[in-house]
């Protein structure tokens, strides 16, 4: 029979009721929050939690976005999957098809009633009846400058594409480029190419019915734009990832770069000089202020169908989620992961870190131009499953290369990459 037992948070006299089992617990934890320094926070946690719950050891391993789309739908297949797995939106109808999730509804609610969630974060994972996943944390694309180059050369933060453009010609000088943007067929290009096509009119993948809708005129114009800029990103772009995008960056050799956050890098290995950072939403092409990103609203998922397995990783997810370890978790990656609940976002334990007290204007400014937030496939009120697939296979990255690699026609690009994910939905 079990018994209830007592959790002592780490940092805090607060106590939250546990699970006690009847034998030792092994739960594993898969993320692809590869960094070093990412993993040793995690760790820190666990190590935290599995001391306080001595019936209780949860491991961590490490992915990566580049084979997690195939390895965890065959390890979950043959029975060596984890309990629990980090991922976004358009992974999860990956796994409820193949019958690996069950709702955590119930738990939601819960956890909600405890932390309130921003609504977004809930939705992107509710449809079919259920909920699959519990939000965890929230990620926003951004443009990152340096504002004494900016001012050195004359110009503005752009509001609008043709300012945009003209910055990034203008500081392309003198052995540095005036813009970092990928151009590979991966999951970053992917972010970079949508946060172009939300600040363009084309937001939307699908019609009302479920019916494609990439093959239209903004988004044609999106690329036609994406392309233009190309000629002021370094010629290894093509082969870029984020990393590569934060190093040039750091080095100065990229005047601009769209990306989630430049904070560590710039702090570690630049110059460190917060008041110098600049931070700004990503221009709209006719200089509106109905400045949109894409959003991503990261989440646990809980994958053992095991009673014990799954109760444990729920109290796993209930200690990451308290004030006094949230902010901790959150600042892995300062300025990267944004909280999702409305005490994470007051909690003592975000705020308190030295680079968030240093850099909190920009974090602030992160927060804000989250607030219009949007991922293709979940922006109509309705999920598509389908997305899923679109999204394992980088269409929106790979109709660029066609584009910036191959020299195809943006128009007929497009049009390649509306029938490609047709092929993908059927």
């Amino acid at each position: 029979m079990k018994t209830p037992m007592r959790m002592l948070l780490a940092g805090s006299m607060l106590a939250i009721p546990a699970q006690a089992f009847a034998a030792p617990v092994d739960v594993t934890l898969w993320h692809m929050e590869q960094p070093p320094h990412r993993v040793e926070r995690i760790q820190m946690l666990i190590d935290e939690f599995n001391a306080a719950n001595p019936d209780i050891t949860v491991s961590q391993e490490p992915q990566n976005w580049g084979e997690i789309y195939a390895k965890a739908p065959a390890a979950l297949a043959t029975g060596t999957g984890p309990d629990m797995l980090f991922a976004i939106p358009d992974f999860a109808p990956i796994l409820k098809e193949m019958g690996a999730l069950t709702s955590v509804a119930d738990f939601v609610s819960e956890l909600d009633a405890d932390h309130d969630f921003v609504d977004s974060t809930v939705e992107a994972y509710s449809y079919d009846d259920g909920v699959w996943a519990v939000p965890l944390y929230n990620m926003t694309l951004n443009l990152w400058y340096r504002k004494s180059v900016f001012e050195e050369a004359g110009i503005s933060v752009p509001t609008s594409w043709d300012e945009w453009r003209a910055a990034a010609e203008t500081l392309t000088a003198d052995g540095r480029f005036g813009m970092g943007l990928p151009a590979n067929k991966q999951l970053y290009t992917d972010q970079t190419v949508y946060s172009v096509m939300v600040n363009g009119g084309a937001s939307e993948l699908y019609n009302a019915d479920g019916t494609l809708r990439f093959d239209n005129p903004e988004t044609v114009a999106a690329y036609d734009f994406y392309n233009s800029m190309m000629e002021f990103s370094p010629p290894d772009a093509t082969s870029w990832t984020w990393g590569e995008a934060e190093a040039c960056f750091a080095s100065a050799s990229c005047g601009m770069v769209m990306q989630f956050t430049v904070i560590s890098t710039y702090e570690n290995q630049a110059e460190g000089d917060a008041a110098d950072l600049g931070v700004a939403a990503i221009p709209t092409r006719d200089g509106s202020d109905d400045n949109a990103t894409i959003a991503y609203a990261n989440a646990v998922m809980l994958l053992s169908q095991e009673d014990a397995e799954r109760e444990a990783s729920k109290a796993f997810i209930r200690f990451l989620l308290e004030p006094e370890n949230y902010g901790r978790f959150l600042n892995m990656e300062p300025g990267l992961f944004m909280p999702v609940t409305a005490d994470g976002a007051e909690a003592e334990s975000f705020w308190n870190d030295p680079v968030v007290q240093e850099y909190r204007d920009q974090i602030e400014t992160v927060i804000a131009n989250g607030q219009n937030g949007r991922l293709f496939g979940f922006t109509s009120g309705r999920v598509f499953p389908a997305i899923a697939a679109i999204s394992a296979q980088n269409v929106l990255a790979e109709t660029l290369q066609s584009v910036v690699v191959s020299d195809m026609e943006p128009a007929e690009a497009v049009t390649a990459g509306q029938a490609r994910m047709e092929d993908l939905s059927r």
